[in-house]
């Protein structure tokens, strides 16, 4: 990104979202920023579904070439501000200041008198005024570019609103001809829906491919907007330039396949979970003090009770949403028992008669990660999500079902009775 551009856009972020077009106070605060980049961004979402597949070559960006633009081999053919208004009967008249800050930012980026540059378009929840410019600036049968270019020049030269006063005379210091290319590759899209009806526009959009069970077609779409979180972050932080239309395409699918009869979506990723507080809250559970009697060292400690806690977190969301049912848990949880049962019995098969505590601790280590490294279990055949069948191990050695040490009946019962758990082979996870 050049200094130029991006350093103008920044000006234009910090005025447009502090800008209160309504007169209304609230729209002066943080919630209205907040608001206004969240519309900008899911927005941009929607912009890659309408029109991605008339664009398979292109890709789409953030706060890069324009508040969303589309980009063509690193050349933005395309470029969108994008304005938000809390108030649903906001007014676009030729004196608004969306409409001027707006113009502002394409004549300082966007070469304006080129008749080959990017066409440049005007998002904006407002409705244009009848008989604006923006009104007859929309890409429709109404378009009339030489009557909206005179209702600007007339505005420009009689407006006294001293916030839009540098961007007008930039406008009139444009010659007549510069003013006409520069208006014919204007259009205006007002009258958008806001921030809160995009969930109901993606759900529109993507009605083909949604489950038809209503619950996961929902589980569906919070799916699809944690991906595009994900995206957009990395535009807006720069962390990578665009996203092009076939990984949008790649994305949905990857989505939608997990919701069929062999699969499950993730609900609980690795980083939804505060490590620090989640090792406190579980730290005293049986589950951790197994680990402790094989003497397994804090950061895999650390790791394990992280797995639990998914593990758990994600079976009740699973059960609350409705995309597994208990009988299935029931069924995976057996045979990880009986997994553990085999190795387990091989374990004490090979553990000598006068092993010692030492010897059963690093035994009972070297299951624990025998069947923590094993993938031969899965609750469906196409879920691979391996944090799931480890954190439902340390659930069942929760509740005693199974156990790593070899004498870990007799411990859970010492601990149950408050009882000396260490003088069997007992140890310190640090």
């Amino acid at each position: 990104m050049s200094d130029g551009p991006s350093s103008v856009l920044q000006d234009d972020r910090s005025e447009r979202m502090t800008e209160a077009p309504t007169g209304t106070a609230g729209e002066h605060g943080a919630a209205a920023s907040a608001l206004g980049y969240q519309f900008q961004v899911n927005w941009g979402l929607l912009e890659l579904l309408r029109r991605g597949a008339s664009r398979p070559d292109q890709s789409l960006t953030l706060e890069l070439h324009d508040d969303v633009a589309w980009d063509h081999a690193g050349h933005p053919i395309e470029r969108i501000q994008v304005k938000h208004h809390l108030n649903r009967q906001a007014s676009l008249t030729d004196a608004s200041p969306d409409v001027w800050r707006t113009l502002k930012v394409w004549m300082d980026t966007a070469s304006p008198a080129d008749p080959n540059g990017a066409l440049l378009v005007l998002v904006t929840t407002a409705t244009a005024a009848t008989g604006s410019a923006a009104s007859i600036l929309r890409p429709d049968q109404g378009r009339d570019e030489s009557a909206a270019l005179a209702l600007l020049v007339a505005t420009a030269e009689t407006s006294a609103n001293q916030a839009t006063a540098p961007a007008r005379e930039q406008f009139l210091a444009l010659s007549s001809a510069d003013r006409e290319v520069f208006v014919s590759k204007v259009q205006v899209l007002d009258g958008q829906p806001g921030v809160t009806d995009l969930d109901a526009q993606l759900r529109q959009q993507l009605w083909l491919s949604l489950p038809s069970d209503e619950g996961h077609a929902n589980t569906y779409l919070d799916l699809v907007w944690r991906w595009w979180a994900s995206v957009s972050l990395d535009l807006l932080t720069g962390v990578r330039a665009s996203v092009d239309v076939q990984e949008v395409r790649q994305q949905l699918a990857g989505i939608r396949d997990m919701f069929q009869a062999d699969n499950l979506p993730t609900l609980v990723e690795l980083e939804d979970v505060d490590e620090d507080a989640t090792v406190d809250l579980h730290v005293d559970r049986p589950f951790v003090h197994q680990m402790h009697w094989v003497r397994v060292k804090i950061d895999n400690l650390r790791t394990a009770i992280v797995d639990y806690h998914r593990a758990v977190t994600q079976t009740t969301n699973w059960l609350d949403r409705d995309l597994i049912g208990i009988a299935e848990l029931e069924k995976f949880e057996r045979n990880l028992t009986d997994e553990w049962r085999r190795a387990y019995g091989d374990m004490m098969e090979d553990l000598p008669d006068d092993a010692t505590d030492d010897a059963k601790a690093e035994m009972g280590r070297a299951l624990l990660r025998k069947l923590r490294d094993s993938t031969a279990v899965t609750v469906r055949s196409r879920y691979t999500d391996s944090f799931f069948a480890r954190g439902k191990r340390h659930e069942l050695a929760d509740a005693g079902n199974i156990g790593w040490h070899p004498e870990f009946q007799t411990l859970l019962e010492n601990l149950l009775t408050g009882s000396d758990t260490t003088a069997s082979g007992g140890g310190s996870a640090a």
